[in-house]
C-alpha cells in the first residue's frame, strides 16, 4: 500500500477535465484508489465523486493505492495532479 500526501499544482485547479483523465487512467489498474480530503473518503475510481471534492491549485490532498500494480499507477497519476 502506497499512501502520501500530495499538493494540486495545476493553476486552474482540479476541474472537469483533469478530474475525467485521473479516473480514466485510475480504472486502467487493479489497485484501489482514495483520496482524502478534509475527512471526506472517496474513490479515485468515481468522476463525480472527485469532482464533489472541488480540488483548487495548492489544496492537499491523501493519495492511497493498494494493489499489485500500485507503483505503476502512482507514476501515471501523479502525472496529472
Amino acid at each position: 500500500m502506497i499512501e502520501m500526501e500530495v499538493t494540486i499544482q495545476r493553476e486552474d485547479g482540479f476541474h472537469a477535465r483533469p478530474a475525467s483523465e485521473f479516473v480514466k487512467i485510475a480504472n486502467k489498474y487493479r489497485s484501489t484508489i482514495y483520496i482524502k480530503r478534509n475527512e471526506k473518503l472517496i474513490s479515485g475510481k468515481s468522476i463525480l465523486n472527485l469532482m464533489s471534492l472541488a480540488l483548487g491549485k495548492g489544496e492537499k490532498l491523501a493519495l492511497s493505492i493498494d494493489g499489485e500494480d500500485e507503483e505503476q499507477a502512482l507514476e501515471e497519476l501523479l502525472g496529472i495532479l
